[in-house]
């Protein structure tokens, strides 16, 4: 595996080498001893998986702690734009996003740290899978407006499918005051 940083700390990809022939392809999506070596989570604790058709935004969701999660990502088949938000505020990047094209094609995955806010939208009907370093609570959830116009995501898309519940989340500034420039 190779790892690609970002211009925000503890962000990744993971480039998974990929064995293939004509009979199709194997990689690991996730190895505890190569993960521990990178410097990596090795304790996840939950498996998500979803289906969203083309245009779909999802988030920007996180969970407040004691409840944040750390989440390994990656598209099963598909293709989406995946966002991760830093909401740590004594980051020096907080406020900053960081926007990953993941596909089934690629098989590349990211892992978005606890402490960051993230959403992904659908350009290709896409299964989605991610493995969460802390059980999901209701109680702890949160989110900010996907099109918050401080954060300016450019989601490479012009009429998104958004769900009640995303579209009435708190903006950025709302939630955390000032971003830092």
């Amino acid at each position: 595996m190779q790892i690609r940083k970002t211009s925000i700390a503890d962000l990744v990809e993971i480039l998974p080498r990929v064995f293939g022939d004509d009979r199709g392809m194997f990689f690991e999506s996730y190895n505890e001893e190569i993960f521990s070596k990178l410097g990596l989570p090795v304790n996840f604790v939950q498996d998500n998986q979803s289906f969203s058709k083309k245009g779909v935004v999802r988030g920007l969701h996180f969970q407040n702690a004691p409840f944040a999660q750390g989440k390994l990502v990656r598209v099963i088949s598909g293709r989406v734009l995946d966002v991760a938000v830093d909401i740590r505020p004594d980051s020096p990047t907080f406020g900053k996003h960081e926007v990953f094209e993941l596909s089934g094609e690629q098989n590349n995955i990211a892992y978005i740290p606890e402490g960051f806010a993230h959403g992904f939208v659908a350009l290709e009907d896409s299964i989605f899978s991610y493995k969460c370093t802390n059980l999901y609570n209701k109680a702890s959830e949160s989110g900010i407006l996907w099109n918050d116009p401080d954060l300016n995501i450019d989601w490479g898309i012009t009429d998104p499918i958004v769900s009640e519940k995303d579209l009435i989340l708190p903006t950025f500034r709302a939630l955390f005051g000032e971003l830092t420039k």
